[in-house]
């Protein structure tokens, strides 16, 4: 793959990690909070209606989890930048480093916790997110 390549995926790894930050946003008040509500039920399928936002505490994660991802996918969209300009291949592998300490720690504790389905949508995301990163730009 190209560095202009590389350059637009990095954009699209961070749409894919940002796009959950403002949904899990809305999950912090009761009455927006039903996308947030769907997506934890999809994530801990099968898709049966038992996840709730009914609690303040859920509601607090949701904020926490949305700040941190949409700022996440900011960052990585600002890395295809300047930074990107700089050292396209420390970028590449910071991005990637990244990712896999999402997946690994995401997954672990989606296993952990009681929810496997999560592990294999994150599969799906890692691959989505990651894309044709996995190998160094040719020049």
């Amino acid at each position: 793959m190209s560095r202009e390549f590389h350059r637009f995926w990095l954009k699209i790894t961070a749409f894919v990690v940002g796009s959950f930050g403002p949904v899990f946003a809305l999950g912090t008040m009761v009455a927006t909070s039903e996308p947030a509500r769907w997506t934890l039920d999809l994530l801990s399928w099968p898709l049966d209606g038992v996840q709730s936002y009914a609690s303040p505490d859920t509601r607090f994660l949701s904020a926490l989890t949305g700040g941190f991802l949409f700022g996440w996918g900011v960052m990585i969209w600002c890395f295809s930048g300047r930074a990107y300009d700089a050292d396209p291949e420390a970028v590449r592998r910071a991005v990637l480093t990244g990712l896999l300490a999402w997946f690994v720690l995401d997954s672990a504790g989606s296993i952990a916790s009681g929810t496997p389905s999560n592990a294999l949508f994150n599969v799906l995301v890692l691959l989505a997110a990651v894309g044709p990163l996995w190998r160094p730009a040719r020049d």
